[in-house]
């Protein structure tokens, strides 16, 4: 049996997703950067913050790109306050888990300042054995964050297990020797989980526990 389930946060376990894209549009405007649109923002989402904004606009130097991403934070802490929405059956699927002495832990693309707000909010903290956040290590699809929580955790790559709604948690986890499970209701869609050969997609929070045997 699996012994650690690893969560990203947005996309994943709670509905972010508009809120990232329109803090992130309103960002690139007070910039005055280029125009893009919603997908291009929802293609980006899991990675760390400076490395999303290169990549939605590549053209920019690093000083516009840093101006954006200081407009960003500034929108996005703005609009966070209140508890971001869980998905369905993400509350009743942790406490099973919990109640099954399975640990969890949490690998994001949120800062730490970030998953900590969020996760008073929600006062979900108590669940998790371990996080990592992108301004403490590697962006994804880089292996460092899986291979850390392990460590901390003294466990190995089979033992678990990471769970994420993008092609980057996707290939962090392919990268760290690790299984993992798409969700298709978050950032990009099923048929890009699929061709990435994941060991299960879920359409539902709660087929989780099937899948891993609960």
């Amino acid at each position: 049996m699996v012994k650690l389930v690893i969560f990203d946060w947005d996309g994943t376990l709670f509905d972010s997703i508009d809120k990232i894209c329109l803090s992130m549009l309103q960002a690139g405007e007070l910039a005055n950067a280029p125009s893009r649109q919603t997908d291009d923002v929802k293609n980006i989402i899991g990675l760390s913050l400076d490395k999303a904004v290169s990549v939605i606009w590549p053209e920019l130097n690093k000083n516009e790109c840093d101006a954006i991403v200081e407009h960003y934070k500034y929108l996005y802490r703005a609009a966070d306050q209140t508890p971001p929405k869980a998905y369905d059956g993400v509350m009743e699927v942790l406490e099973k888990l919990h109640s099954a002495n399975i640990k969890m832990a949490v690998a994001t693309g949120k800062s730490r300042k970030g998953l900590d707000r969020v996760m008073t909010a929600t006062k979900t903290g108590h669940y998790f054995s371990s996080t990592r956040c992108a301004d403490e290590t590697l962006s994804k699809p880089h292996p460092l964050m899986l291979e850390q929580i392990l460590t901390e955790l003294s466990l190995s790559p089979d033992q678990a297990i990471m769970v994420g709604d993008t092609e980057y948690d996707l290939n962090m986890a392919t990268n760290a020797g690790m299984k993992s499970i798409g969700v298709t209701y978050g950032a990009h869609s099923k048929a890009r989980l699929e061709a990435l050969q994941p060991y299960g997609l879920l359409n539902n929070f709660n087929q989780l526990t099937t899948i891993l045997g609960l």
